[in-house]
């Protein structure tokens, strides 16, 4: 099939910041894009040639997008499988396919397609809603962690349970209670492959993330462990491919424990913060081999170019309203910084604004100008 300048059309559900970096690719290879998103200031309206705004969970508004394009891929997770499922019965090409997504989705099914594969995950059990669980809370041991099975993102859903009072006011819905693992290090594995079955990962990145908001600070590549440590977490990423038997791209977040084993977290079958910092530190770029992997053509080389560090803008605590990026230009100075700005008008304490990634031969250089842009740049409101 010929995708470039071309009557070629790839539907993209889900109009983010991941998709409006997709775009950047398929952009440069002049391939024909469709958008579905809520959202009428979707960061992906800017970039594609034809934008659609709907609900990405109702059957009718999925089927019909999906009805309009030649390939179909997502950018979030949360979408109708039902459509997807009729959308590919019916011949559509769509990747990652449904039967990938179903397993991945619900984290409770997640978790239970670790422990059916073998694949290596901290103890869990699942709940039907939290009144279940709190009906059988003197079986857990404290602290553990509380994760809602849907609808979780960006560390909204997640909890550490330290004590029972800690229960207070969390939704009552489907959740998972998690052993607590003590580990030296959060680390992530991108693995890409397409219909073919090639298949390459990206070196292994460790995350450091904020106490409060639960969501990655930095993202450091390569991670600051032992070689062997990194083979192990790269087997068992593609381990996981394997088993979820995907198409495109596969992030594996995973734990580091204190004896160096490697306990798998959870997934995510897109593009993935921890793969941001690929856009200036790597030859090929997470987004473009996403677009490789499922328009089945040959994948491009994975290694870094460099030592990459990408630092998360988000909201400021304490301002709401018209984004304001303060101190952008003084980062735009310095060597081997790149700011990317999602193009969300509103910012909010945490809310995901953007990134920096900082490039640098040094791994301890990059880590401290790292440091230094996160302490310099601010994401506030306007008066």
């Amino acid at each position: 099939m010929n995708y470039f300048s071309s009557d070629f059309k790839l539907g993209i559900l889900g109009g983010g910041q991941l998709g409006k970096m997709l775009l950047f690719d398929t952009r440069k290879f002049d391939i024909q894009t469709y958008i579905l998103d809520p959202s009428d200031e979707a960061p992906s309206k800017i970039a594609c040639n034809k934008f659609f705004q709907g609900d990405l969970m109702d059957y009718e508004t999925v089927y019909n997008f999906g009805k309009q394009v030649d390939v179909l891929t997502f950018e979030i997770e949360l979408v109708n499988l039902e459509a997807l499922t009729q959308l590919e019965n019916e011949g559509l090409k769509i990747y990652p396919s449904p039967k990938t997504l179903k397993g991945i989705q619900n984290k409770g099914v997640q978790k239970e397609f670790y422990a059916k594969n073998n694949i290596p995950t901290a103890p869990f059990e699942r709940f039907e809603n939290l009144e279940n669980l709190k009906s059988k809370i003197s079986n857990l041991q404290l602290p553990f962690v509380w994760k809602c099975t849907e609808f979780g993102y960006d560390g909204n859903g997640v909890k550490v349970i330290r004590q029972v009072s800690d229960l207070d006011n969390l939704p009552n819905v489907e959740c998972i209670a998690e052993t607590m693992v003590p580990f030296k290090n959060e680390l992530a594995v991108i693995v890409v492959r397409n219909p073919s079955g090639e298949i390459k990962t990206y070196p292994v990145v460790e995350m450091e993330f904020h106490p409060e908001a639960n969501q990655v600070e930095y993202v450091i590549c390569p991670a600051r462990i032992d070689d062997k440590v990194a083979e192990k977490a790269r087997a068992i990423a593609l381990n996981v491919s394997k088993n979820f038997n995907h198409v495109g791209l596969l992030a594996v977040e995973m734990f580091q424990t204190q004896d160096d084993e490697i306990l798998v977290n959870e997934v995510a079958p897109r593009p993935h913060n921890s793969g941001h910092y690929s856009i200036e530190a790597s030859y090929t770029s997470q987004f473009e081999n996403h677009l490789r992997a499922i328009l089945d053509l040959p994948l491009g080389n994975t290694d870094s170019k460099v030592a990459g560090i990408m630092v998360n803008l988000v909201g400021a605590e304490g301002f709401s309203g018209d984004v304001v990026y303060e101190n952008i230009e003084t980062i735009l100075g310095w060597d081997g910084v790149t700011p990317h700005i999602y193009g969300k008008k509103q910012t909010r304490p945490f809310r995901k604004m953007g990134h920096v990634t900082i490039v640098n031969e040094d791994m301890a250089e990059a880590r401290r100008i790292a440091e230094e842009v996160k302490n310099t740049i601010k994401v506030i409101s306007g008066q």
